[in-house]
């Protein structure tokens, strides 16, 4: 959690923060369990919104008309568009576009930019990127230092190698580009419009527009190599 945000809970008693929480209720907020939840006066509530159980909300984060947060959010410095659904998310000073759907246990770090109608799964990091509008990271990606374009869609165990341990370097993603399954993007690397990596593929060139690019060695088959192992595994 925020640091800021750990010191506004040491800072405010529980009769303050339970009536924060109901003052937000009156002004159009839905809040069905108040005792529940955490909002800091610097929170701003659009209308019809819904906050749910173990919400922590703090900084200067908007929410948008008509959004559902939580359960268990915990937003600083965020920003989120109207009609947006947040479960299980913690991010930090970054914009969730309109209509997106994030989560649940999503990691949505600082210098991060949705644009709308993105989808963020399960297990999914975001760090110090923008993501462009439709674009699918449906389970267990990490994308940092990226520019992604529109309509794009990850395969699941995805990652942007972004560090080499002494410099980071950024990734490019055009639009409508297809990322296969367990897919590395060893930065600086940039996938043209409508490019598709195989599955299985670390990328170290630039793929070009409406290429595929391949990267993995072929299959080889030992054939008996068990049964000249014998025992093996308890066999």
């Amino acid at each position: 959690m925020h640091q800021d945000a750990m010191q506004y809970i040491r800072q405010t008693t529980e009769a303050d923060r339970l009536a924060q929480v109901r003052r937000c209720a009156g002004q159009g907020a839905v809040i069905p369990f108040p005792a529940d939840v955490l909002i800091a006066p610097s929170v701003t509530l659009g209308k019809d919104c819904v906050i749910l159980s173990g919400c922590i909300l703090t900084g200067e984060t908007v929410i948008g008309d008509g959004c559902v947060i939580g359960p268990g959010t915990v937003l600083h410095n965020v920003s989120v568009g109207a009609g947006s659904e947040l479960c299980q998310v913690h991010g930090t000073d970054a914009a969730v576009g309109s209509g997106c759907n994030i989560g649940p246990f999503v990691h949505i770090r600082p210098n991060t930019r949705l644009g709308n109608n993105v989808h963020l799964g399960n297990f999914v990091e975001v760090k110090n990127s923008e993501i462009g509008d439709d674009t699918k990271v449906s389970h267990l990606t990490y994308v940092g230092d990226s520019d992604v374009g529109r309509g794009v869609n990850f395969g699941c165990g995805t990652v942007t190698v972004n560090y080499t341990g002494k410099e980071k370097f950024r990734t490019t993603i055009g639009d409508h580009c297809f990322i296969g399954c367990n897919t590395n993007l060893i930065a600086p690397v940039t996938v043209g419009d409508y490019g598709y990596t195989a599955a299985g593929s670390t990328i170290t060139q630039d793929v070009p527009a409406n290429a595929l690019a391949v990267a993995r060695a072929r299959q080889v088959n030992k054939e008996d190599w068990v049964t000249r192992k014998k025992p093996y595994k308890g066999m």
